[in-house]
Order: C-alpha cells, then sequence, then structure tokens
C-alpha cells in the first residue's frame, strides 16, 4: 500500500445533524474515487461506513468510522460521524484529529440543532470547513432557502462556490463558479458527467453568485482587495489562489449542493477537498507538554521530527480484540516497532500498522506524519493517549468529553450475571469512555449513564448482542438521607438473664443536630469509670449501624452529634455485644424524641438553550421545585444556572430535548443534601417501606 507524506493528505470528519446524508455522501465519495466498487445505500445497509448491525439495523450512525481513498494523488482519510447528540462525543473525537469538516446540511431543513453544535467544535479547533448541502432531489429541497439558512447561523462568509443546475426531482448538475462551467450528471447513478457551458436559465443566477464570491474572496486580502477596486473583478488565476488562502484562514467557507443519493455533485466535493482544504503541512505545529511537567512542546508535521500520536478511537474487534486508531501528528510510525505510551509511561509494541476501510483492514508499512492509522493489540493504551518517541517524548491533551445526561439503574435479568455485566462494561467503556458505570453506595445500585435514552438503549444492545447479558433498565432510586432538627437525651438498658452469664448494659447519651455535611461526631463525656473504656468503641458501633439503617423511612441518617455522658455496667455481665446493643437504643430512643426528617440531593444544574426557550425553561423548572441562581449569554446561548432536587431531574433529558427541540443541553453535579418539603415527605416514607416491605405501618 502507498504511503503518503503530509501535503498530500486530507483529514476531513463528515459533520452535521442526524438524517442530512454523511454515510450516503461518504460512500459516494469513495465509490467516485475508485475506493468502493458500488453506491452503498443506507437503506439496504449496503454503505462502507455504517456496518455495524445495530447502525444497518436503525439506519443510523452510532460511532465515528473510518474511510480512505485517493483522488488527484491525494489521500483523503474520511471520518464519517454520528449527527444525533447522543453521539456527539464521537463527533468531537473526529474533529479534535482532522484538519478540515464537511459541514452537512438538508437541502430541506436547513442548519439543524446539532449542525450548530458541531460548527462550533470545529471552530474551536480551528477547522477549515466546506459546507455541503445535501439531498438536493428531494422534494421541497432549495439551495436558496438552504444557503439563507447557512448565512444567517454562519455569517456571510459562508458563500457558494457551485450553484445546482435544477433542484427536486429535476436536480441534475451544479455550475462551477470558479470554472464557470457547469458539470451535468446522468440519470444512472455511475458517477459520470459532462462539463458543459452554464446553461441559459442558470446564467442570471450563477453571474450573482460568482459576483458574490469573488468579493468574499476578494475581502479576504488587502492585495486582491486593491486589485479588485481596480479591475471591478478578479482573474481567475487569483481567484482560485485567493479562495483556497481565505480558506484555510477561515475568512471564508465555501459552498456546495450535491445529492448523494443519485451521486451528482460528488466530483465537485471531491476536487474542493483536494483543492480547498488544509493538508496537515498546511496546519499548526501540534502543541502537548512534556510527562510531569507544564513544559509546552510542539510538533511539526515532518516525517524525520520525532515521532507523536494521538489515539482518539478504540475498537473492539471480535476477531483482532481492541484496535487503537490514531493519527500520526509527527515523524514516521513503522509496522513492528517499538513506541512509548507517554500517558502511561508504559512501553509498547507495535504490529502491523493497518487503515481501516470500514470494517475492512489494509496493512501497510509505514505512515508518515499527518496519516490516520490503526493497530491492534497494544498492551496499556487506551483512548486519549500519546504515543511517542521515549527520547523526545510529548503528552497531547485529551478529547473533552460531553458529560453524560441520563442515568439508569441497572440489574441483570439472571442471577449470576454480576461478573460477566462488569467484564462487559469494561470493554464497552474502552469503546466508549463517554459511558460511567457505578455503584451507588447507599442505594447499592448498579448505575448506567449516558448521552440520552438512544445511547443507554444502544449499549443494552451491544451487553445483550456480543456479550449475551441480558439487563433490566428502571429508574435509580433517590439516595435520600434522615438527619433531625431538635436536641434531646436516649437511655439505651440491655438487660437479659439466661441460665449462667446474664447480658447487661446501660448507656445515657445526648444527641443534637450538627450543620450540613458534617455526617457525624461521637464524643466520650464519660467521667469516673460508669462505663469502662473497652465498651466505648461497641457503644459508638451500634449507634453507627443504627443510624445507617436510619429511623424515619430506612435511610442513612447523617449531620448530627452524640454525646456519651453516663451509664451503667456489671462486672461479670457486661460486654461488647450487650454495650452495642445499648447503643442502638439509645439512639432510638433519643432520635424519637428530635423532631427526625428527611434529606434530598440538590443538584447543581447548568442548562445552555437558545434565547427563545429560556423563558419556557426557567418555567419548567420552577416547576421542579428549582431555586435559579442566575443566566448569563454564551455566544448565542443563554447558560442558565439553578438548584434542583435530583428526585426532579431524573427524566429530563427527554423533556430539554422536547421543550427546545432537541436545542438545548445540560450538566447536573450533586450540590448539597437539604430538607425535603413536609408535604412531600409522606409519600417518600410511604413508598421506602413500602419497598421494604413493612407497608403504610408505623413502626
Amino acid at each position: 500500500m502507498k504511503v503518503y507524506d503530509a501535503p498530500n493528505i486530507r483529514n476531513v470528519a463528515l459533520v452535521g445533524h442526524g438524517g442530512c446524508g454523511k454515510t450516503s455522501l461518504a460512500s459516494a465519495l469513495l465509490f467516485d474515487a475508485g475506493a468502493a466498487n458500488r453506491l452503498g445505500r443506507v437503506e439496504d445497509g449496503t454503505t462502507v461506513t455504517d456496518f455495524d448491525p445495530d447502525e444497518i439495523e436503525r439506519k443510523i450512525s452510532l460511532q465515528t468510522s473510518l474511510a480512505f481513498a485517493e483522488w488527484k494523488k491525494t489521500k483523503i482519510n474520511v471520518l464519517d460521524a454520528p449527527g444525533y447528540a447522543n453521539f456527539t462525543a464521537e463527533a468531537r473525537a473526529a474533529l479534535r484529529v482532522v484538519d478540515s469538516a464537511l459541514i452537512v446540511v438538508d437541502a430541506v431543513a436547513g442548519v439543524e440543532v446539532q449542525t450548530e453544535k458541531v460548527w462550533g467544535y470545529a471552530e474551536g479547533y480551528g477547522l477549515a470547513r466546506l459546507i455541503v448541502v445535501n439531498r438536493m432531489d428531494r422534494e421541497n429541497a432549495s439551495f436558496d432557502r438552504a444557503l439563507r439558512s447557512i448565512e444567517s447561523s454562519f455569517g456571510r462568509a459562508a458563500v457558494a462556490i457551485a450553484i445546482p443546475v435544477g433542484e427536486e426531482k429535476d436536480f441534475r448538475g451544479v455550475v462551477d463558479l470558479v470554472s464557470e462551467k457547469a458539470l451535468i450528471w446522468g440519470e444512472d447513478t455511475s458517477g459520470k458527467y459532462e462539463t458543459t457551458d452554464i446553461p441559459e436559465a442558470q446564467q442570471g443566477a450563477a453571474s450573482a453568485a460568482r459576483e458574490k464570491l469573488v468579493e468574499m474572496v476578494a475581502e479576504s486580502n488587502e492585495a486582491l482587495m486593491e486589485e479588485f477596486f481596480e479591475k471591478g473583478t478578479l482573474p481567475q488565476e487569483d481567484l482560485t489562489r485567493g479562495l483556497r488562502e481565505a480558506v484555510l484562514a477561515g475568512r471564508v467557507f465555501p459552498v456546495v449542493p450535491v445529492s448523494a443519493g443519485l451521486n451528482a455533485g460528488v466530483h465537485a466535493v471531491l476536487d474542493a477537498i483536494v483543492d480547498l482544504l488544509p493538508s496537515p503541512a498546511d496546519r499548526p505545529a501540534a502543541t502537548g507538554t512534556r510527562p510531569e511537567s507544564d513544559e509546552e512542546v510542539s510538533r511539526e508535521a515532518a516525517p524525520d521530527a520525532p515521532l507523536s500520536a494521538f489515539v482518539f478511537k478504540t475498537i473492539i474487534d471480535p476477531h483482532a480484540g481492541r484496535i487503537s486508531v490514531f493519527r500520526v501528528y509527527s515523524g514516521t510510525m513503522k509496522s513492528d516497532s517499538g513506541v512509548h505510551n507517554t500517558t502511561r509511561d508504559s512501553a509498547e509494541r507495535v504490529g502491523s500498522l493497518l487503515l481501516l476501510q470500514g470494517k475492512s483492514q489494509t496493512q501497510v508499512a509505514e505512515a508518515q506524519s499527518g496519516d490516520i492509522v490503526a493497530v491492534a493489540k497494544l498492551k496499556d493504551t487506551q483512548t486519549g493517549d500519546t504515543l511517542a518517541d521515549k527520547a523526545d517524548p510529548i503528552v497531547y491533551p485529551p478529547v473533552v468529553l460531553p458529560e453524560p445526561a441520563t442515568t439508569f439503574a441497572i440489574e441483570p435479568k439472571t442471577r449470576g450475571d454480576e461478573d460477566k455485566i462488569s467484564t462487559a462494561f469494561q470493554r464497552l467503556r474502552e469503546e466508549d469512555p463517554v459511558l460511567q458505570v457505578t455503584r451507588d453506595p447507599q442505594t447499592h445500585e448498579v448505575l448506567l449513564s449516558g448521552m440520552g435514552q438512544l445511547h443507554i438503549e444502544v449499549v443494552v444492545g451491544r451487553l445483550r448482542k456480543r456479550y449475551k447479558v441480558e439487563v433490566n433498565l428502571k429508574k435509580p432510586k433517590i439516595p435520600y438521607r434522615e438527619t433531625i432538627k431538635g436536641s434531646a437525651e436516649g437511655h439505651g438498658r440491655h438487660k437479659k438473664q439466661t441460665g449462667g452469664h446474664g447480658q447487661f448494659a446501660d448507656c445515657r447519651i445526648r444527641m443534637k443536630p450538627l450543620g450540613r455535611s458534617e455526617d457525624f461526631q461521637f464524643v466520650d463525656k464519660i467521667f469516673g469509670g460508669s462505663i469502662p473504656k473497652t465498651f466505648i468503641p461497641a457503644v459508638e458501633k451500634g449507634i453507627q449501624e443504627a443510624r445507617m439503617k436510619g429511623f424515619v423511612a430506612g435511610y442513612p441518617m447523617v449531620d448530627f452529634e452524640v454525646e456519651l455522658y453516663d451509664g451503667q455496667f456489671h462486672d461479670v455481665d457486661s460486654s461488647e455485644m450487650a454495650f452495642k446493643i445499648a447503643g442502638s437504643l439509645a439512639f432510638k430512643d433519643a432520635v424519637a424524641k428530635c423532631r427526625p426528617t428527611l434529606l434530598e440531593p440538590i443538584m447543581s444544574v447548568e442548562i445552555a438553550v437558545p434565547d427563545e426557550y429560556a423563558g419556557a425553561v426557567m418555567g419548567d423548572l420552577s416547576s421542579r421545585r428549582g431555586r435559579p441562581q442566575g443566566m448569563e449569554p454564551k455566544g448565542s446561548l443563554q447558560v442558565i444556572k439553578a438548584e434542583v432536587p435530583l428526585a426532579e431531574m431524573l427524566s429530563y433529558d427527554a423533556e430539554l430535548t422536547s421543550m427546545t427541540g432537541g436545542r438545548g443541553s445540560y450538566h447536573m453535579e450533586m450540590d448539597h443534601y437539604d430538607e425535603v418539603p413536609s408535604h412531600l415527605q409522606d409519600k417518600v416514607i410511604a413508598a421506602a417501606r413500602a419497598e421494604a416491605g413493612e407497608g403504610a405501618t408505623e413502626e
């Protein structure tokens, strides 16, 4: 397999809203470049980049897939990223390692929610962007309307470099505004086209669109601006050169119309990728730090520079095992060589380097700086790690992953599957680091957290298909706690006479509330030996065990102090066990007089929504017993901060999506515990007792 150097590589991520045709476009690009022998269709499950059985069944991308093709002696690495919000992390990781983004926009819907999000990620990474208006053959498709939507969202720097010949079922080609020629495709999907003069029906629109393009290119460069004012236009050569410079500088974002399904207009996209988008050599040096220090170091995309590579994805292959996918930022990576994992400070042996074409693998002898390759069976390496030359190490920053938005409690359908579940989740988390699996120490539930319900459903499906483990999903229990609001004394006496030694212990305690998050304090105030020192730890242990079982509803009791101030013992009959029981009895006696109450977890919530939804979201938070903490603008969004009880947030992911048409996102973390309002306590107590099998009866 041919080895490409940095100037002859283009790394491009296909990103956009779900359903805009990214995977179909990837198939058409690969087919027209001769990298695939047929035009794959999502409907038939025959695309190169959607090969997972779940993807074929659901007809959506669930993970970023890689493919490559050669066009004009240039290697194009295509990263086809998912477009649904539940899989945003995959798109973000793909954009982290490419040099440019193909932002795909539906010709009917225009710019949608995820389009805005991935645009923001691409902007954050400083990527050049090419905008593809896809599905021009659909009913109600309109390039002008889509272009207005793009300009409204991303500014006037988004400018057409081609316009369509026909729309909807009459779409059959494009007018290239730079060469001023029309490319007309046949009615088959072979990708073959004819170059002709601009049809008369498009001449007026083409002239106006070209004028706009020339103006935008001239504006991007002072010398070109002077030439434009002198001549009223730009010569062909200067327009071509100036357009590429403006795209590389992020001052112009070219827009082209295509129909991936008809395979029409795709050649223009391939040409634009090679002619306008940056190679790794056009990009600034990659920056990282020295291991174990904050010293910043950089790496140029040169084959003779010290080796460095960043692992941005892990695939668990049923046959090859763990496959690490990485971009080589500098130097040359060779098959069958040694390399150092600078993130984990461990040596790794690289076997065969692999080029991924969907699920197919092709071996390659070496990969030069700028290329994206994979290797199987690295010992320690995980997603986010850096591989480098041990003599000249560097560590690249990991991909910033979004916080999980949805949590479910899971339990195996078959007893004894706990170990299998643990192993399976370990493998799944290697592929999908956004997943979080934790055990709540209070409720003892295993909690599975992900980006949304679809994400969790996909994970559960993989558990079943790959690891033969069936699980039930349910809403997680709220880890309520109990506390006291008053002070009181308590007395506990344990006396039991059976043949031989009896049991005797007596203790007196004072109990008072502490501040929030102060948990539990035990104070020994015994004087004069009324309880021997050896038995005092047993009293504390009895109280500790009793408080973990609660008093009101079986939840742990917190934020109180117990002072042990008096008691009695018997030389023969007293024991640690007797004083442990007496301690628990004293606790129960005191707590009943201390006005016990319930506490609930309060979450610190940040919600980002477009302006027009801020009022509705604020109103909804009030209905959830939320306490607003302020609102601040962030770009085109408003970020609302609030404190909200966890009990009110269990299904918030779906409800926020519904409220904002999918344009809102949120993040929450545990903040503090606060008292449950009295009118809600009875419900919580009744539910807890019913679950414990006590019904609603009093103790």
